[in-house]
């Protein structure tokens, strides 16, 4: 079965549209990693300032290499203003990682 890793970011009021837009124009970048499942961006609506990044794959396996191929490429690239990375828009990170035991897909009409 699948793994998830959900990754909570702690984003301060002022960030979320900083941080929104930086996943929006990341469009293709893990959709196309070997062993890649689902992907979703979760906003809070209520009680917390933390985004959760849910991604769903195939084995382990495959989202270590993500993580160590384009993730890290992607992350330690330079900014388009004088070669310096844009301040993060998260004040912290905590990466959870389950794996799928049961899974149900919704009725056919």
């Amino acid at each position: 079965m699948s793994v998830v890793k959900i990754n909570v970011l702690t984003v301060p009021a002022e960030q979320r549209e900083v941080l929104e837009k930086r996943f929006a124009s990341r469009a293709g970048t893990v959709e196309n990693s070997d062993g890649f499942e689902w992907f979703e961006l979760l906003r809070p609506t209520e009680g917390t300032d933390s985004y959760l990044v849910y991604t769903r794959w195939r084995d382990e396996e495959s989202f270590t290499a993500w993580m160590e191929g384009s993730m890290k490429a992607a992350h330690q690239g330079g900014g388009a203003e004088g070669g310096e990375r844009p301040r993060p828009a998260a004040s912290g990170s905590t990466l959870w990682s389950f794996e799928v035991v049961q899974q149900t897909p919704p009725r056919s009409a």
